[in-house]
């Protein structure tokens, strides 16, 4: 099989040779925008998005916003040349899809550094979870305030996550995190944003204005739009996320992924829920494949 190539600074290079210098901001300070892609059926999805972001994280940052229609000319030239790869890779009719990760610093003498690089998905670390569930702790690690850095800006920042993960599998293994804001009410999982479901209401996210914009749960709300369901922004209590009826994860790797226990409760019944089912059903037709089948019959490859 032929090695994976990555993007750096304008050329294209084995990804084993993908490295930057100890004394780029991104490393030394952590400053570093980043986006996550996927791939779905060969194709990336939401490209647009994911850019449009990026730009956004740019001018936070003040890197050059040209930055992004270089790594978004790359996004697309690192799937035309990986394709035969993924391609490949398909075995008993169980498609394989990539990740793309793409990423810039300020760099090093003026010049920002600009990066894509990818890897097929390691579906095996969650096929299980769209069965088995997902559990969360609320940690003591807050979210950043908004006097750190806007909610918006997605980057490589993320101590709060770590320390926040190891909180929750301290207390239980495997376990996630849940994030509070700075005022007490839900504000995201690490990686991923959060929502809950209720009978009553319909689908509730904390406020955009206090998460990062998830692309992933910017479609869900499109999904519950097109299904009829409501979907509404209010400011979470904690109370209110472990009394739902469902909770869910979303980010770009998992789509959606169902929360069965927060705290060590049960949420709802203990187990994904019937609009849980339904969201992902219509995520499915909207992306021509069957999401957790997929990671199912690619963890088994795996195994």
């Amino acid at each position: 099989m032929a090695e994976r190539q990555a993007y750096l600074n304008g050329q294209w290079i084995d990804d084993r040779a993908l490295s930057i210098p100890v004394g780029d901001p991104g490393f030394a300070m952590g400053i570093t925008i980043t986006e996550r892609l996927r791939t779905f059926g060969g194709r990336v999805w939401r490209q647009p998005e994911h850019v449009r972001r990026l730009r956004r994280s740019a001018e936070i940052v003040g890197i050059d916003v040209a930055v992004a229609d270089e790594i978004d000319a790359a996004i697309t030239e690192f799937l035309r040349r990986h394709e035969p790869q993924r391609a490949a890779a398909t075995i008993d009719g169980v498609e394989d899809d990539w990740a793309v990760v793409a990423f810039a610093t300020p760099g090093v003498g003026g010049e920002p550094t600009r990066c894509v690089h990818g890897f097929p998905l390691e579906f095996h670390h969650w096929a299980h979870q769209y069965d088995a569930g997902v559990s969360l702790w609320t940690s003591a690690h807050r979210q950043t305030p908004e006097n750190c850095w806007p909610a918006e800006l997605k980057c490589r920042s993320r101590m709060h996550y770590y320390l926040a993960d190891q909180e929750a599998r301290r207390r239980e293994p495997g376990a996630r995190a849940l994030l509070l804001d700075q005022d007490g009410y839900v504000g995201e999982a690490s990686t991923a944003n959060v929502v809950i479901y209720n009978g009553g209401e319909g689908i509730v996210s904390p406020r955009m204005d206090k998460v990062l914009p998830g692309v992933s749960v910017a479609v869900l709300r499109e999904l519950a739009e097109a299904e009829g369901v409501p979907f509404t922004e209010r400011d979470l209590t904690p109370a209110e996320f472990r009394a739902a009826d469902e909770a869910w994860l979303s980010s770009t790797s998992i789509c959606l992924m169902p929360v069965v226990r927060c705290d060590g409760a049960s949420i709802g019944a203990g187990k994904p829920g019937p609009m849980y089912a339904r969201m992902l059903s219509a995520w499915d037709r909207t992306v021509g494949l069957d999401v957790a089948g997929q990671a199912r019959g690619r963890a088994t490859i795996s195994r």
